[in-house]
């Protein structure tokens, strides 16, 4: 019996060391992006994805790094392996965590990076998955801010670019506004980004 406990307190103080360096590590990447090295970050989220493999988190974020990364890259080889990185990632994150509203914003958000680029070769391919992708992510969790909000500036990119009025989508990002208000995310390391670039395009929205 006393070994039996020896060998229970092990494992327990087993899983409490990992935790532990799980949360080091997300705490270390996070303060290197804060302090805009993005790509020390990224190398950190990358080594805790290998040693962590049932996380979706360090996966998210080094999609997120290279989304980010991509906006008005010109550099199409550049842009190109940036998003392949993207994709990948997102991919593993998928396959640990199923039908994850916070994974299908970031889906979108890659696919948009391509839009962005080259609006003539890559709308027609990819607007229509990235409409669904926004809409299923609503159907799952409509009061999560980053679906909301994320969801409503497609929709103003989109009536924008086909000359139609934006005004309409400005209530849903109010609406994404009142929920980021209220978010609390599920840890120090969940999704917990938008509601600045969703204020900003509330202002746009009244002038």
């Amino acid at each position: 019996m006393k070994n039996l406990i020896i060998i229970a307190i092990v494992l327990v103080s087993g899983v409490v060391t990992a935790q532990t360096n799980f949360e080091k590590g997300m705490q270390k990447a996070f303060s290197l992006w804060q302090e805009g090295n993005m790509d020390e970050a990224e190398n950190m989220f990358e080594r805790i994805s290998n040693a962590e493999i049932d996380e979706w988190l360090p996966h998210y974020y080094i999609a997120q790094i290279n989304s980010l990364k991509s906006w008005n890259e010109k550099d199409e080889a550049k842009l190109k392996s940036q998003l392949d990185k993207a994709q990948e990632h997102l991919n593993s994150a998928m396959a640990i965590s199923k039908d994850n509203p916070e994974l299908m914003v970031m889906q979108a958000h890659v696919l948009t990076n391509w839009v962005a680029f080259d609006g003539m070769t890559y709308g027609m391919k990819y607007s229509g998955k990235i409409t669904e992708l926004y809409s299923k992510a609503y159907a799952m969790a409509p009061n999560n801010p980053r679906v909301v909000f994320s969801k409503a500036e497609w929709g103003m990119g989109s009536a924008k670019y086909f000359g139609q009025d934006t005004k309409p989508f400005c209530s849903e990002i109010e609406k994404s506004l009142e929920l980021f208000a209220n978010f609390k995310a599920e840890s120090d390391f969940h999704p917990n980004w938008g509601k600045e670039r969703a204020e900003q395009i509330m202002n746009s929205c009244k002038e």
